[in-house]
């Protein structure tokens, strides 16, 4: 994927890098595939905000993604590669020989007119999605189930992989993105390659206004506020924080802390917890 740097013609253009759309082919999403999504902007059913920083943005339509591959033994060609607002990976629209289109996340490497299927006797291509009984330990899997049938619900970002390190019994143990190693049942599905878009990363945005256009409202530092809305703020010109540890507004440790519940139902099938969880 190719990146447009900029010039600073204007203090808008200093220091971006906006993606060019190079592998999209289509920039109307298929109409029975989407649905209308409503902005919350961070409140609850009452109105409370429980999620800070959100707000305004463009309007979206939402596409339908079919995250559980549940289209066994029918293969499908990809029509189109699409932009999706809400997520920062592309999708694939595949067109199945019975007649049936659907959503996919699009793989790197797979094109307009390539072939995909699901199924325990697909093979172990990019684009295909195998039980991982059918994987063989060493391939590069997206888009994975923790629940078998639930549809796949980790490794979606874009670029995201895993990796299947082993197999014993009916567990199979996952490198995943952050350096976590999990087991997983084997009768979960998993997509064959990477995620696409892999220079997300790169993007630089440049200005405040893409951020706002993308849903996101400005962030205050605590130190840059008063005493009564948060624990950093007050003191007279640059002061320190005043505590031990940075606190959250309120009040409870910010940085270091685990976040993870002891008592979770999937502690024991991680063998190697990720950072700072």
């Amino acid at each position: 994927m190719a990146i447009r740097l900029y010039g600073a013609y204007t203090p808008g253009t200093r220091n971006r890098a906006i993606l060019q759309f190079g592998e999209t082919t289509e920039s109307k999403p298929h109409k029975q595939l989407t649905c209308r999504r409503i902005s919350r902007s961070g409140r609850n059913n009452a109105g409370i905000i429980t999620s800070r920083h959100r707000g305004g943005g463009h309007k979206r339509l939402y596409r339908e993604i079919d995250f559980r591959r549940d289209k066994l033994n029918v293969p499908g060609r990809v029509a189109s590669i699409e932009y999706d607002p809400n997520r920062n990976a592309f999708i694939c629209l595949i067109k199945y020989t019975d007649g049936d289109k659907r959503y996919i996340l699009h793989p790197r490497g797979v094109g307009v007119g390539d072939i995909v299927t699901s199924g325990p006797d697909a093979s172990v291509s990019i684009g295909n999605a195998l039980p991982l009984t059918r994987i063989p330990s060493g391939t590069t899997i997206h888009n994975i189930e923790l629940k078998s049938g639930k549809g796949g619900q980790s490794v979606r970002a874009a670029g995201a992989a895993a990796k299947v390190v082993a197999k014993e019994g009916q567990l199979a143990t996952l490198r995943l993105p952050p350096n976590e190693i999990r087991l997983i049942s084997q009768s979960c599905l998993a997509s064959i390659g990477r995620v696409g878009n892999v220079d997300i990363n790169n993007e630089g945005l440049g200005k405040a206004g893409s951020k706002r256009w993308l849903g996101r409202r400005p962030k205050v530092r605590g130190s840059a506020t008063n005493p009564v809305d948060h624990p950093h703020g007050g003191g007279e010109g640059r002061t320190s924080i005043g505590r031990k540890k940075p606190s959250t507004p309120w009040g409870h440790v910010a940085l270091g802390k685990r976040s993870r519940r002891s008592g979770k139902y999937s502690n024991p099938l991680i063998l190697r917890r990720r950072k700072g969880f």
